[in-house]
């Protein structure tokens, strides 16, 4: 059997991979200390979990419209009015099997061949090959840690070409926890603008934010920049919906209608089930989320500090999501046991194998002098996994 071009281009996620194999490990019996997971460890709050029960109880188990049920479209744009300041009509809508099908639908709408989309580095793992696999090319953009990972002008201005469709902007970010400020946001709206390109804004960490940073959608910051802004948020990691699978995006009308026909064709709807359990995620109490805010907060600044603690790590500190991106390039040319350490990847391996300690390389999200640890995980996880790293690194010479 011979394969298309296009899927013999995509690798496989190697977050997903890491975290299956820390699993499998772990189901052998290995004590393993999993960083590598980018899901909240919370449970879904009770009254989202009562409102599916309720859902399943009514007979809420059939086809729904393609793009989402009109009162959860509703709820979405009283968020986007509320949180963002931003206002959506329920035609700018569309509601998605999560925010990675939501970024995908995008793609398929937008990107044909000869199209290039601007991706700032790191960059989550998913956005370059869901550029490929639509027969565009990404145009990776490097950022420096010493301005948290923004995208600057002049980086961004090298890029463009009369080639550019879109830029894809996370923020806050996976892997890096970066967020842009208003008037970094201010700098890449007006290069929209004057180019004519789409932004494609991945706010899906926008509630974990910490030290007082608030986060601002590029949408709203006025109208000839939200004509030119697919904004693109779910209710996995606010409300620790990981897998209840609802994604949903805002934008012009003509690009969510494409992406409703695209759609239509690929999944139909979101689960009904998990419909009404949005429903409620939007519309029902809110204050689960300070606490969990809060718990991040705590880790964050424990693991933050044992990483520059470590001798030869150092990490810039996150204001959102819940990642850590430690440089750890030091490290690279010691040996264990006779194997030299090149790469992220190598580095990886080392501390799986010998600290029965799971995380991401950098290589997987554009910069391989980095590792990505989460501390979506309990302190006490956090602790036993730091202590192991640091062992394991002292013993490369």
């Amino acid at each position: 059997m011979r394969l298309s071009d296009r899927a013999k281009a995509i690798k496989p996620s190697p977050t997903l991979a890491m975290d299956a194999k820390a699993k499998a490990l772990k189901a052998a019996g290995e004590d393993i200390v999993n960083f590598g997971v980018g899901e909240p460890d919370f449970d879904t709050p009770e009254n989202i979990k009562e409102a599916a029960i309720r859902a399943i109880r009514d007979g809420f188990t059939k086809y729904t419209p393609v793009g989402g049920i009109d009162e959860l479209k509703a709820a979405v744009v009283d968020k986007f009015r509320n949180d963002n300041h931003l206002n959506y009509e329920k035609d700018e809508i569309i509601v998605s099997c999560g925010a990675k099908h939501s970024l995908y639908n995008i793609a398929e709408a937008l990107f044909g061949p000869g199209d290039e989309v601007i991706i700032p580095s790191p960059y989550w793992v998913t956005y370059p090959d869901q550029v490929i696999l639509n027969d565009a090319t990404p145009v990776i953009a490097g950022t420096d840690e010493k301005n948290s990972f923004r995208l600057e002008h002049d980086a961004l201005k090298e890029k463009i070409s009369g080639r550019t469709k879109a830029l894809i902007l996370n923020t806050p970010s996976n892997p890096t926890g970066l967020a842009y400020d208003r008037k970094s946001l201010e700098a890449i709206a007006e290069m929209a603008v004057r180019h004519d390109f789409y932004i494609i804004s991945d706010e899906i960490y926008e509630k974990l934010t910490y030290d007082g940073f608030r986060h601002i959608s590029i949408a709203s910051l006025g109208e000839e920049v939200k004509k030119r802004t697919i904004v693109v948020n779910g209710l996995s990691k606010s409300h620790a919906m990981t897998g209840w699978r609802i994604g949903f995006t805002a934008g012009p009308k003509d690009i969510i209608k494409a992406m409703t026909n695209i759609q239509s064709q690929s999944t139909s709807n979101p689960a009904s089930i998990s419909q009404k359990a949005a429903v409620e995620a939007l519309r029902g109490p809110q204050d689960f989320i300070p606490g969990m805010v809060s718990e991040f907060d705590r880790r964050r600044k424990y693991m933050i500090g044992r990483l520059n603690s470590i001798k030869g790590v150092s990490c810039v500190t996150p204001v959102g999501a819940f990642y850590a991106f430690p440089d750890v390039s030091s490290c690279y040319g010691k040996k264990f046991n006779g194997t030299t350490i090149d790469t992220s990847l190598d580095l990886s391996a080392y501390l799986l194998e010998q600290a029965k300690t799971a995380l991401v390389p950098g290589m997987a999200f554009g910069d391989d002098r980095f590792i990505r640890l989460s501390y979506a995980t309990s302190l006490e996880n956090i602790k036993k996994g730091l202590d192991r790293l640091e062992e394991a690194l002292s013993k490369l010479t």
